[in-house]
């Protein structure tokens, strides 16, 4: 028996770039011996084990027969016969293809080395296509390996192409769709995951909302608007050097996601726009079945970041209800997190971010008046039910009255001097 180091903890070393992760593979042994040695089976469908004092996982070489659709689609065949090069074979990538021995001596047959010194990201064999899960694996490391120079060969990209015209992407089950988006989110440069997606034309078949945002519109007057998917992209690689967060990153993302209706004068007149965008909003993160705490940053964002910008110029009644919406007395950084998303679409060259900071000092005093708003026991007296919070809510509307008063007089002071 024969263990080996494999995957992306040798390509993270090689790269000196971080790795928290090691993947092994056992040459030479069979399924009982490792119990005997006390590794814990977990793979229901190729053999994989857990170490008993590491709980790194392990798993035997195995070759691989596509059988079927999708990154399910494969028979396995797990044999102490299998060499350890026909189990690199399978592997997507050649940098992912690279084993360690115990002697620290690296075996390369799918030259990853020359590629990691080339910084290309190139696909193992042409059985690339058989698991469209590989399109967007390709994409995410295209995200993590941007900044220090790393792109898609050609012929690879080429692979993509094909995979996305075909039938393959239909049978990627959500949760891995999700599983490698909220991961790319993560990476260094998320929007270099859009990036290659829709270059290689799986942006369309698994997030058509957002494909749909490089598509320049009609306005009412017959003209065609500036896309809005290139300044998303600005934004997402620009939060990204401003914030970690996966579901900040992604509220930017979606949050010009179904803007389009604004554009359609059949769709505008017939319904309310902000409603059609939200059920569009609502589609999406159900289809992707994303977590809750991405779900509701990003419909909070994508609803409320324009009434947002125009704070100053809202009524009370429209202020008191965006305050509401975007703050939160059980969550302190619900609104620091909404902050973080404006900061990330504000247009610097043109005073965007002087603008929201101004923007975000009128919003958290708004808070403060909103959450200080105190009823004394005589004040309720004789009211019940509504009339209570009828109550509360006229003592905010003139408070917040009184604050846009005072703060435009201070304004237009300084303006004078």
């Amino acid at each position: 028996m024969r263990v080996y180091r494999v995957g992306g903890a040798i390509r993270d070393m090689l790269l000196n770039f971080p790795s928290s992760e090691n993947d092994w593979v056992v040459v030479g042994a069979t399924p009982s011996q490792l119990i005997d040695l006390k590794y814990r089976p977990v793979g229901r469908d190729f053999p994989v084990f857990i170490h008993p004092k590491t709980g790194e996982e392990y798993a035997l070489a195995r070759t691989e027969i596509k059988t079927g659709h999708g990154y399910k689609g494969f028979t396995f065949h797990a044999h102490p016969s299998v060499k350890l090069e026909h189990d690199l074979m399978r592997r997507d990538l050649t940098i992912n293809a690279i084993a360690e021995d115990s002697n620290g001596t690296l075996i390369d047959p799918c030259n990853g080395q020359r590629d990691l010194r080339r910084k290309v990201l190139r696909h193992v064999s042409p059985s690339f296509v058989e698991d469209p899960l590989r399109v967007l694996r390709t994409a995410r490391f295209a995200a993590r390996y941007h900044h220090i120079g790393f792109s898609v060969a050609s012929e690879t990209m080429q692979l993509m192409r094909s995979v996305s015209e075909g039938k393959e992407l239909d049978c990627l089950n959500p949760e891995r769709v999700w599983k490698e988006t909220e991961k790319a989110l993560l990476e260094k440069s998320p929007q270099v995951y859009v990036k290659i997606l829709r270059q290689c034309g799986a942006l369309k078949r698994l997030f058509p909302e957002i494909d749909q945002l490089f598509a320049a519109e009609p306005s009412y007057h017959n003209q065609k608007i500036r896309a809005h998917g290139s300044t998303t992209l600005v934004a997402l690689e620009k939060i990204a050097k401003l914030s970690d967060s996966g579901p900040i990153r992604f509220a930017v993302l979606v949050h010009r996601v179904g803007e389009m209706v604004n554009c359609n004068p059949k769709l505008f007149r017939s319904s309310n726009p902000l409603d059609l965008r939200i059920s569009i909003l609502r589609a999406l993160f159900d289809r992707l079945k994303t977590p809750k705490k991405y779900r509701e940053l990003g419909l909070t964002f994508a609803t409320h970041y324009k009434p947002f910008c125009l704070a100053p110029q809202l009524e009370s009644s429209e202020l008191l209800e965006l305050v509401l919406a975007i703050s939160d007395k059980s969550s302190t950084c619900k609104f620091e997190n909404f902050l973080l998303c404006c900061d990330g679409i504000s247009d610097g060259e043109r005073g965007g971010r002087d603008k929201m900071c101004v923007t975000a000092s009128f919003i958290r005093s708004a808070i403060e008046i909103v959450n200080s708003v105190r009823i004394s026991d005589p004040e309720l007296k004789g009211l019940q039910g509504r009339q209570i919070g009828q109550k509360i809510r006229n003592v905010r509307l003139a408070m917040l009255d009184e604050f846009k008063q005072n703060f435009f007089g201070r304004e237009t002071l300084e303006e004078r001097n």
